[in-house]
């Protein structure tokens, strides 16, 4: 970084940050970035509570369970990733810490020392539901900026938050 770009004022930096791209205006990447982050943060928040329960998976069905789990988090986990360079990519700041994810995240923590199987499948499956419809508020939210690239993406996020919901329901019966 040089000398210049370093010792510039606050307020130079943060004109450097409304510069538009992708053609959006200063306030549609405020709007869009405040729809994004606390995706981030339930994405993150769902990914550990899916990791915590991959990990403390006991039962009969612990090895089917244990890999349905994992496999899901992995889903999970990837879309951090597409949702924070999709903020940047568009001129926006995303999270920065655990703190601003506590802070943003809308799905609930599950910090109980035990949780039977079937309640774990139970919880999972609602927060992916809740997960759904945040996406799909956060898709209005894209549509009515003209954002294709970011619906396109969410509705991907919607077709797999549901059929994560799908198979841990089923698994339940």
């Amino acid at each position: 970084m040089s000398t210049e770009t370093s010792h510039r004022s606050p307020a130079a930096k943060e004109a450097g940050k409304t510069d538009s791209r992708d053609g959006f205006s200063p306030e549609q990447v405020k709007t869009l970035s405040s729809a994004l982050n606390p995706l981030l943060a339930d994405f993150f928040a769902l990914y550990l509570k899916t990791k915590n329960f991959h990990w403390h998976m006991s039962g009969p069905h612990f090895r089917d369970y244990h890999l349905l789990l994992d496999e899901q988090a992995d889903q999970i986990f990837k879309v951090t990733d597409d949702i924070a360079e999709r903020v940047r990519k568009i001129g926006g700041e995303t999270i920065r810490s655990i703190g601003q994810i506590a802070r943003l995240q809308r799905i609930a923590d599950n910090d109980y020392e035990f949780v039977p199987p079937h309640g774990m499948l139970e919880e999972l499956a609602a927060d992916n539901k809740a997960l759904a419809e945040s996406l799909r508020k956060a898709h209005e939210v894209a549509s009515e900026a003209n954002d294709y690239a970011t619906t396109s993406l969410i509705e991907v996020w919607i077709d797999e938050a549901e059929r994560r919901a799908w198979f841990l329901f089923e698994s339940t019966r």
